[in-house]
């Protein structure tokens, strides 16, 4: 019975967690394509509306690090109840909006408690898992399948129901799951994480500082081009592939999704390359990978352009494995709630002021192709930074071990 309950669990919290992924990056994308939608009914320009979309970025990376403190000091279990019930009840809160500043509200609050996942669930799957590559890898699936998912789903309610579907159809959702994780919890299927599955000997000091500092810089880089992009891709499609699925939002919502469905399968193999072969060098080398395709996307104005996003996206998630398990070699398990929230609040918070950069040069332009070459610069930046991280005797340095840490 014990071994039973134990595997319940084990599935129970896996489920729950892949599903907590998907929900963090679907509800911070569906504005991206409904905006859209509001553009013809509230009489707003592009810039004016995809603006309002900035403090949701800034809080899904800000949030982060109180969440990651309280995840490590208090419950991480219990934060991702917050983050269900909170997530939900923002969006269907959004969904009643009548005019820009409720909009704005309800983004913030989206923003606020979706940032709740990122800082807490990963560290729990770092601490259980014994293939942290691999682990991370499958759970990055799952977040893709969010990111894919996000403009297919807004895209198929505003058709069918207007754009206030799009926010609370998924909101009922979202709390639904909140409400059968309680149950989860009540019945003991949720525990939180023991020791690390596979322990790391302690690095050496200077290699933590080093490794900390360069990653701050590739991270808050790599933010950025995650968070633009994503941002960015619904209205680029619309741009320049107009028609191609018909003339509703739907259809480009289904090419947004086609590419980050394709690209979902790069953080398995991200995932793989990070436990295979040095850290160190698949990070720099799938940064530096972004640059020629990123400068080919700029250039198509073909259907090609769908298949390219692809892989300019699939490059960008396949690091993120390597990414995370740098950072968990770096930091002690009681600290890691706190560093991962570190982390996303530099990708994802800081990095979110990149997302200011759409609605201003498309007001400049009039188009958002300018925003190809800087995303080139910010590979390069990762690419090179990424050169000064810990080398192969670090690696070395930290293979498992087989006996459990003290």
């Amino acid at each position: 019975m014990p071994l039973r309950m134990s595997r319940h669990s084990g599935f129970a919290t896996t489920a729950f967690a892949s599903v907590a992924h998907t929900y963090s990056h679907l509800f911070t994308l569906l504005y991206a394509t409904v905006v859209l939608s509001l553009e013809r009914d509230w009489g707003m320009g592009y810039a004016e509306l995809i603006a309002l979309s900035i403090p949701l970025s800034v809080m899904f990376g800000l949030g982060a690090l109180p969440a990651g403190w309280l995840g490590d000091r208090w419950s991480a279990s219990g934060m991702i109840a917050v983050f269900f019930l909170g997530t939900g009840a923002a969006s269907m809160l959004t969904g009643f909006a009548t005019g820009p500043a409720g909009m704005l509200a309800g983004l913030t609050l989206i923003g606020l408690f979706a940032s709740i996942y990122h800082p807490v669930g990963i560290p729990w799957l770092v601490k259980r898992a014994v293939n942290r590559g691999r682990a991370l890898g499958i759970n990055g699936v799952f977040g893709s399948i969010g990111t894919a998912g996000a403009a297919l789903v807004a895209g198929l309610l505003i058709d069918l129901s207007g754009w206030r579907a799009a926010f609370l159809v998924p909101g009922a959702v979202c709390l639904a799951t909140g409400i059968l994780f309680l149950f989860a919890m009540r019945g003991g299927l949720i525990v939180e994480g023991a020791e690390d599955a596979a322990p790391t000997p302690k690095p050496e000091a200077g290699d933590v500082k080093r490794a900390f500092f360069v990653l701050s810089v590739t991270m808050l880089c790599t933010g950025l081009i995650y968070q633009v992009t994503s941002v960015a891709m619904p209205k680029i499609f619309e741009e320049r592939l107009a028609g191609t699925l018909g003339d509703g939002i739907a259809g480009i919502g289904v090419l947004v999704t086609v590419v980050y469905a394709a690209s979902a399968v790069a953080n398995m193999i991200g995932g793989e390359l990070a436990d295979r072969y040095d850290l160190k060098r698949v990070y720099v080398v799938l940064q530096l990978v972004q640059i020629p395709v990123i400068v080919i996307g700029f250039m198509l104005v073909s259907q090609a352009l769908v298949g390219v996003a692809a892989l300019m996206v699939g490059i960008n998630t396949a690091a993120a494995p390597a990414e995370n398990a740098l950072l968990a070699r770096y930091t002690p398990a009681k600290w890691r709630g706190r560093a991962f929230g570190a982390k996303f609040v530099l990708s994802l918070g800081i990095g979110a002021f990149g997302v200011a950069l759409v609605p201003v040069l498309h007001k400049l332009f009039g188009h958002l192709d300018a925003l190809f070459p800087v995303l080139a610069v910010l590979a390069l930046g990762a690419g090179l930074a990424g050169l000064s991280l810990p080398g192969r005797r670090a690696r070395q340095a930290a293979i498992p071990l087989t006996a459990p840490a003290e």
